[in-house]
């Protein structure tokens, strides 16, 4: 479709925005297991007969909190279910976390599913987020009726040079500064302090508004888990470019025209032309 232009939003346009919505949706709280880990499991009443709405947050560090209440308005219409990824936020670590990897964090999000005895679903990711969703998506068709991908990585690891060049292009001063001295090649290193270190530094690059970034800045999360991933997929860098292109599930892409990560590779693009956006 056309993209959307808007003007860029302040913070003032924020809270105001966040006012109108009203009061934030109440998210129930149940452990469920699976697949040898106990997941923390957040989600809204459910809502008429339209399928729930799993939400996967990106960061590979961090909880649900990433999504939510950013994500709450869509509880007037879908039932929304977030969980806390392996070895995250109040979700068990896996008996090595130093061997997790993206994989591990896929097949979960079938595995919940089932556990939860939800039939069908449609799956959501945001960033790092829309990889595991990519990923879950192809490893469980049948549980997935649609998926929606919110500034997806790429369907292989290209992206990451285009993507520190750009943020180096928009921060300055100290900011520009706490990237810099934190090298790409240092971040094959599953050490979750720099993981997080690093995740606070970039932040900023997505934001027009400076006094915005300055709200929204992530917690310091650190995961042994979510690190080991990662440093395995900086260091090694990966390709899922044939199990994407053999996707058919009806998708839908949001991506923002200014975002400092592009849109897509080539092999997403094939993907998204093939699939029903």
């Amino acid at each position: 479709g056309r993209p959307f232009h808007r003007s860029t939003m302040s913070y003032s346009d924020f809270l105001a925005f966040r006012k109108s919505l009203g009061r934030t949706p109440h998210l129930a709280r149940q452990t469920v297991r699976a697949r040898g880990i106990d997941f923390a499991v957040f989600s809204t009443p459910p809502v008429g007969k339209a399928p729930p709405l799993v939400c996967i947050n990106g960061g590979m560090l961090y909880d649900h909190s990433m999504l939510w209440p950013a994500l709450s308005p869509l509880a007037a219409t879908r039932q929304v279910i977030l969980y806390d990824q392996r070895g995250r936020g109040k979700s068990s670590a896996p008996a090595s976390p130093a061997d997790a990897s993206i994989e591990d964090d896929a097949a979960d999000v079938g595995a919940i599913r089932r556990a939860l005895g939800v039939r069908q679903w449609d799956v959501l990711g945001h960033s790092w987020g829309g990889g595991i969703a990519m990923l879950a998506t192809a490893g469980d068709t049948g549980g997935v009726r649609r998926l929606v991908l919110v500034d997806p990585v790429w369907s292989s690891s290209a992206w990451m040079a285009p993507l520190r060049a750009a943020v180096l292009d928009r921060l300055h001063g100290e900011q520009r500064a706490a990237v810099a001295h934190i090298s790409e090649e240092s971040l094959g290193n599953p050490d979750p302090a720099l993981h997080s270190e690093y995740s606070r530094a970039v932040y900023p690059a997505w934001f027009a508004d400076a006094e915005l970034a300055s709200r929204f800045v992530p917690p310091h999360a650190t995961s042994v888990t979510g690190a080991a991933v990662l440093a395995r997929l900086r260091r090694d860098g990966y390709d899922w470019g044939e199990r994407v292109r053999a996707l058919s599930t009806p998708t839908l892409v949001i991506h923002a025209e200014r975002d400092p990560l592009p849109l897509a590779d080539s092999a997403t693009e094939s993907y998204i032309a093939a699939a029903e956006v």
